[in-house]
């Protein structure tokens, strides 16, 4: 079974049940190269307005009066925050909603996307600082627990990007075997 195949069985088809449950959404974007999976993770601009400042993370963000939907939201919000449109990928499904624990009012429904093509990513600037295409398999190996101030958490580290918390949480459902 290909790695596509084992996140896919991990998924369901977006529905209306979900859709009341959440409102924000992130999208886990994936792409294939050479016989190996790749995961777009972005590093969130530093602001003082933003709880995530600074993170590695998912694109995304909170629903808005004028989407429809939450699809509507995260193919608006990927745009806007990196220029891909999700058009030209193919929606595999969606995992359970992820509540944050530092801000318990938003409720992330995560979308996963597989891309058909390469796309060019064009950041805006003002919201995100940088992006890496994880390799999966170096991602799955690097689970580990960090210490982040007092606490202890679990993460994917690979170099100096860390992935914890909201993100580390929603790919993690992906994962399961």
């Amino acid at each position: 079974m290909d790695k596509i195949e084992i996140i896919s069985k991990n998924l369901e088809p977006f529905s209306e049940r979900l859709e009341k449950s959440a409102n924000a959404a992130v999208a886990i974007i994936l792409k294939a190269l050479n016989s190996n999976i790749y995961l777009l993770v972005v590093k969130r601009a530093i602001s003082p307005r933003d709880p995530w400042s600074g993170h590695f993370s998912l694109p995304g963000g909170k629903r808005e009066l004028r989407d429809g939907s939450l699809l509507e939201t995260v193919m608006r919000e990927v745009n806007e925050e990196t220029g891909i449109d999700l058009r030209e990928g193919v929606l595999l499904g969606v995992v359970e909603p992820e509540r944050s624990k530092s801000n318990p009012n938003i409720i992330v429904l995560p979308f996963v996307f597989l891309l058909k093509n390469e796309v060019p990513i064009n950041l805006n600037k003002r919201e995100l600082e940088s992006y890496v295409w994880a390799p999966l398999d170096a991602l799955l190996v690097s689970e580990r627990t960090i210490k982040i101030g007092s606490q202890e958490h679990q993460a994917f580290v690979i170099d100096d990007m860390v992935i914890w918390g909201l993100t580390y949480r929603i790919l993690r459902k992906i994962f399961k075997d």
